[in-house]
């Protein structure tokens, strides 16, 4: 694992997460744990996360007005567990808020 550039893709990695990509903001928080510590598992992820984008990467984002409803509604999801991280034993919260059900701001 010393020749295997896995702190470099993780960090290519997040700065697509940043950029483009939130849905990958969970596998790459993950990952991202074994950044001191990798093994040769962590790597098969990183390579299956790559295998991801090259399978998404001819896909866009469209946002177009809805035919019913008010542009203007503000919609918020949340979701919450109790020591939901088996690890750490961690609590975690997450949310989404919406328009035109187009998401502008989330965090997880």
């Amino acid at each position: 694992m010393s020749r295997v550039p896995y702190a470099s893709a993780v960090g290519s990695l997040m700065y697509a997460m940043v950029c483009t990509m939130p849905d990958l903001a969970y596998v790459i928080s993950t990952i991202s744990w074994f950044m001191s510590n990798s093994k040769k598992q962590h790597w098969e992820v990183v390579k299956w996360v790559l295998q991801y984008l090259r399978g998404t990467a001819r896909l866009d984002l469209i946002i177009q007005r809805l035919k019913t409803g008010n542009f203007r509604v503000l919609q918020g999801y949340v979701d919450a567990n109790y020591a939901g991280d088996l690890n750490q034993r961690r609590s975690t919260t997450d949310y989404v808020f919406t328009v035109a059900e187009c998401v502008i701001s989330w965090k997880a």
